[in-house]
């Protein structure tokens, strides 16, 4: 579904990405851990063409992303729904509102259809009834969620969570473990997860890649990742403050 190839991004003097390559399979979910200012947000900036690499390319069914126009690139982005660390919901717009923000970009619904779209969304996520709130009526939990729906309001083929357990209590992210795992199995959806939680990895992931100093340095599934014998891996995926990773 989407490949990474030999990519490179600096910004100024700091080389964030040095020649990261990758594959994503249709339909699996892909779990990419590494420290805080690895570079894992860039990546996937750059996966919705948000950021042109320096070098290297990617490859979206098919189409290499970093060659087309900005105009080009409506069509691709139209494939992914992302939910974002913080949720980004817009504080003064209502949860429907925010719900069909992409419904109104990307669809030629009628506003009777979208109404209908928002309801199932919010459904899929276990949210009903709560159209009419505003964000700061909102958990942080509930935000997310409401994040997700907007995330696959629009149906995408693939969808991007940055940090999903982020900013919430344990039980709250467990719950959004279950809805990345719901989404895979009831919409058959390509996700690419960006966390440093563990916890989580080993649950949503088919795969986990760890990127390191502007490189994937391992790709395995979860119970291989446990047995690795990169001691970089087995650091982090500790969290032991001793060992080969420094400047945390």
């Amino acid at each position: 579904m989407i490949q990474i190839i030999d990519l490179h991004k600096s910004f100024g003097p700091n080389k964030v990405l040095q020649g990261v390559s990758l594959n994503v399979k249709k339909g699996e979910t892909l779990v990419i851990i590494g420290q805080s200012g690895s570079g894992k947000s860039v990546l996937i900036k750059h996966l919705i063409g948000l950021i042109k690499p320096d070098k290297g390319k990617i490859v979206v069914d098919g189409v290499d992303i970093t060659r087309l126009r900005e105009d080009e690139l409506y069509k691709t982005r139209r494939k992914f729904g992302m939910l974002f660390q913080s949720a980004a919901l817009f504080d003064s717009m209502t949860v429907a509102q925010n719900v069909s923000f992409g419904l109104e970009r990307y669809s030629k619904m009628s506003q009777k259809e979208r109404r209908k779209r928002v309801a199932e969304s919010l459904a899929m996520v276990g949210l009903r009834g709560i159209e009419n709130l505003m964000p700061h009526e909102l958990s942080g939990g509930m935000k997310k969620r409401v994040g997700l729906a907007r995330a696959i309001s629009y149906r995408p083929e693939i969808i991007l969570y940055d940090e999903p357990s982020t900013g919430i209590d344990p039980i709250r992210a467990d719950a959004i473990n279950d809805l990345i795992i719901r989404m895979k199995k009831e919409i058959k959806i390509t996700s690419i997860v960006i966390t440093h939680d563990m916890v989580s990895s080993y649950k949503v992931a088919d795969r986990i890649a760890m990127l390191y100093q502007g490189k994937i340095i391992e790709t395995c599934t979860p119970e291989a990742v446990k047995e690795s014998k990169n001691q970089i891996v087995q650091q982090f995926i500790h969290g032991s403050a001793e060992g080969p990773i420094e400047n945390w």
